[in-house]
């Protein structure tokens, strides 16, 4: 447990040295949520009573999505993982004594959490002062506050566990381009990073709450905004849990197989 602490605390200082691409981040991120938050309080204006959320609820959304964009998003890419399948650097982490897997789980939990933690604080300090209606709103108590904590946590250990196994699948293909722009898509729309997943039609939204999409920024967004609580959010966060123990589970065995037929060309 000590080898993971320590690769988490090195990579988590490594990522912190980015402060001008964080910066950068920022301002794009308070860009996208000014535009989505104004597309949105247009439609509510024609007619409030068609949507599913709250106008407050879904400005809450955005904010919080915005300003842990880097937790929660897919198509943030680890450059040095998918380089050392692909460039043949994994004869050289093969030979280190740790478990590749949880080595390459902890960094990326690392690199996500330290460009979180660059970018969330101006975004959250600038929001919660903004006037009316536009602004973030604390959540609606100390419960759901926690249990965004959890939800959020979980979440991040989905998203990272469904990256794994889109860097395992690199193993098997010659570019990685081809997955990431499926899975980022797919993701993006599925996880309620386009628009919240309440605003999808009911059948559908039947069978993607119970997708792993949904077990990521989805759950704790909705947590945080107030749109979900009681009952459900223990039962969404339950849910939450078991695909993490699935993804994790699935990616141990994928990448097993896969390291067993690795071949590295070249001296």
């Amino acid at each position: 447990m000590s080898m993971y602490i320590g690769v988490f605390r090195l990579r988590f200082i490594y990522a912190l040295q980015y402060r001008a691409a964080a910066l950068a981040g920022v301002s794009t991120q308070f860009a996208w949520g000014f535009m989505e938050i104004f597309a949105f309080d247009a439609f509510y204006k024609s007619n409030p009573a068609a949507f599913p959320m709250e106008f407050s609820h879904t400005v809450s959304y955005i904010w919080i999505q915005q300003a842990f964009l880097a937790l929660f998003m897919l198509w943030f890419w680890e450059g040095d993982i998918s380089d050392a399948i692909v460039g043949g650097q994994i004869s050289y982490e093969l030979v280190r004594p740790m478990d590749l897997y949880g080595r390459w789980f902890c960094q990326a939990v690392a690199n996500r959490t330290a460009r979180a933690a660059l970018r969330c604080s101006p975004i959250l300090l600038v929001a919660a002062f903004l006037p009316e209606p536009y602004g973030l709103k604390p959540p609606p108590g100390l419960t759901e506050l926690m249990l965004f904590v959890v939800s959020g946590a979980l979440a991040l250990g989905v998203v990272v566990a469904f990256g794994m196994l889109m860097y395992i699948s690199l193993f098997y293909t010659i570019s990685s381009l081809g997955v990431r722009a499926i899975v980022s898509t797919l993701s993006d729309f599925l996880s309620g990073a386009i628009i919240p997943l309440p605003f999808f039609p009911p059948r559908v939204l039947a069978v993607v709450g119970l997708l792993p999409f949904a077990s990521m920024q989805n759950m704790p967004l909705r947590i945080y905004s107030g749109d979900i609580a009681g009952a459900d959010a223990y039962r969404g966060i339950l849910l939450q849990f078991a695909w993490l123990a699935a993804l994790i589970a699935v990616g141990r065995l994928t990448m097993r197989r896969a390291l067993g037929k690795v071949v590295v060309h070249g001296g």
